[in-house]
């Protein structure tokens, strides 16, 4: 069973401020397209170097949505990205649609 995105962490760090979880929630929602729509391109041109960047900046967002486990999975793929690999792209596309759905339907 994959693990759910959860607004716990944000609401946890914004306490009572409902104001300040939407303003947490449209930066996570205004950049992670625009991250995941970077590291694609950079996979597609199999610059593993600044994928690696993308991955280290997506695995925070992934970190805030309480995604415990996916989170191992991008440190591990960074540094795997580090090396010239990637054998941990699908996973963690994976975790990247599944993302994608969840900020869609807040």
């Amino acid at each position: 069973m994959q693990e759910s995105p959860t607004l716990n962490y944000i609401k946890e760090i914004a306490g009572d401020d409902k104001d300040y979880v939407a303003k947490l929630l449209t930066i996570i929602k205004t950049e992670f397209p625009l991250e995941k729509e970077q590291f694609i391109v950079f996979y597609k041109q199999q610059d593993f170097r600044q994928c690696a960047e993308m991955v280290h900046k997506l695995k925070h967002k992934i970190n805030i949505l309480g995604l415990e486990k996916s989170y191992e999975v991008a440190r591990d793929f960074e540094n795997q990205l580090k090396n010239n690999n990637d054998s941990l792209y699908p996973p963690f596309y994976q975790i990247l649609m599944h993302i994608e759905n969840y900020l869609d339907s807040l």
